[in-house]
């Protein structure tokens, strides 16, 4: 089974984004709305002042209307309050590709989540501008529109991490992903101080792998595991184009021996920190 975000779990696009039936139905619910209102898409972008191009992605299904597209919305077409209704019914997942769903299905209810990444920093950890310039850099590349879905998509995923307290993560990330300088100094030095400031969560462990470990159990690539509120577990691993669903006991029990021996590898919470504010004080 394949499983993971519009762009994977940390990257840029990676399979288009799939609206959801709930965005379908609100967008379908605004154009029959505007139409019967006797409004072009550009006449109706005017009034709510949102452009012609957005209008037409909220109806299309591939954009998440936010407030106040709703509110403004609502006072051009009657406020009838239909679209407040209906707005309260959309998925909170914009932006997900059809094989990530499953995936993000379970993290969602997952009472621990472990990541290990050796490419970039995992979605969840990610600032605004670091994962914009990740769509941005996409190839092939995206268009402004899908560009907002998918970012919008990553930020409502990490949430997570406030919005679960009872839930522990834990992530190793290999040191060379903020050494790479991705997106230039202000964009690092940005994203190095959110990982602090993600690191004082009680729920959180983010532990470096420095460039000094010559070998470690990760070597294989990254990986994910989680462990459900009935005490299953299950696995990911991600590739360039796509990735694999795990529930195999065999398979993670493997992956799971693996990250335990990272965790021994990888520099203590306390270094890591003190690794992490080095390194911004010197960006």
């Amino acid at each position: 089974m394949t499983a993971e975000e519009t762009g994977a779990a940390s990257g840029p696009g990676c399979g288009e984004p799939e609206p959801s039936d709930s965005l379908r139905t609100f967008g379908a619910v605004v154009q029959g709305l505007r139409e019967h209102a006797g409004l072009s898409r550009e006449e109706f972008g005017e009034l709510v002042r949102f452009s012609k191009h957005t209008v037409a992605s909220v109806e299309q299904g591939r954009r998440m209307p936010d407030a106040d597209f709703v509110e403004a919305a609502e006072g051009v077409l009657g406020d009838t309050g239909a679209l407040r209704r209906a707005a309260r019914h959309l998925s909170r997942k914009p932006g997900l590709a059809v094989w990530f769903r499953r995936w993000a299905h379970l993290e969602a209810d997952a009472i621990c989540l472990c990541t290990y990444e050796c490419r970039l920093i995992p979605g969840l950890l990610q600032t605004e501008e670091y994962a914009r310039t990740l769509f941005v850099n996409a190839v092939p590349p995206l268009d402004d529109d899908q560009i907002e879905l998918q970012l919008a998509a990553r930020l409502e995923r990490q949430r997570l991490l406030r919005e679960h307290p009872n839930t522990s993560y834990s992530f190793i990330l290999e040191e060379h992903l903020l050494l790479r300088g991705l997106g230039g100094r202000e964009v690092t030095r940005g994203a190095i101080g959110h990982l602090l400031e993600v690191a004082e969560l009680r729920n959180v462990e983010i532990q470096i792998m420095p460039v000094s470990r010559k070998a470690h159990a990760g070597l294989g690539g990254p990986m994910q595991l989680l462990e459900t509120p009935d005490h299953q577990w299950f696995a990911y691993n991600e590739a360039q184009r796509g990735g694999l669903l795990i529930s195999d006991s065999k398979e993670i029990s493997v992956l799971q021996k693996r990250y335990a021996r990272m965790r021994s590898q990888a520099l203590t919470l306390d270094d890591s920190v003190r690794l992490l504010e080095q390194m911004k004080g010197e960006l």
